[in-house]
């Protein structure tokens, strides 16, 4: 169960770390932002990002061995990596204009998951 709740709240950080890192992309190109400066999108994109943390830090104490959870540190990050990649591919195709999966892309990630299969490796 802790490794399930490790998950979910990984998802729900990145959720909300891509919009943090890239939501002010996403707002440029819709011209939403146009007239923001600099330090006004920096302190949007902390505050967002504080929510981020919000589920990041839980996620990362639920799911650590030393917590008494099922990942080490080395398989936390690996596992953080892959939902991250994975939760940024799917916003960026379904909220970015123009952006769309190529080969490559699915390539990579197919060498996160043999890195989420080494890592977990005895």
């Amino acid at each position: 169960m802790k490794g399930l709740s490790t998950i979910l709240l990984l998802v729900c950080s990145n959720v909300f770390m891509t919009f943090a890192w890239y939501g002010n992309l996403m707002l440029k190109q819709r011209h939403i932002s146009d007239n923001w400066t600099l330090p006004v999108v920096i302190l949007v994109s902390w505050g967002i990002a504080f929510i981020e943390y919000c589920f990041l830090i839980p996620a990362n104490n639920i799911g650590s061995e030393i917590n008494g959870g099922p990942f080490n540190i080395m398989q936390l990050k690996v596992i953080q990596e892959v939902i991250s990649v994975t939760v940024f591919a799917a916003i960026a195709m379904f909220c970015f204009q123009g952006q769309q999966l190529q080969w490559n892309h699915i390539v990579a990630f197919f060498c996160l998951i043999a890195a989420v299969f080494f890592i977990f490796m005895k």
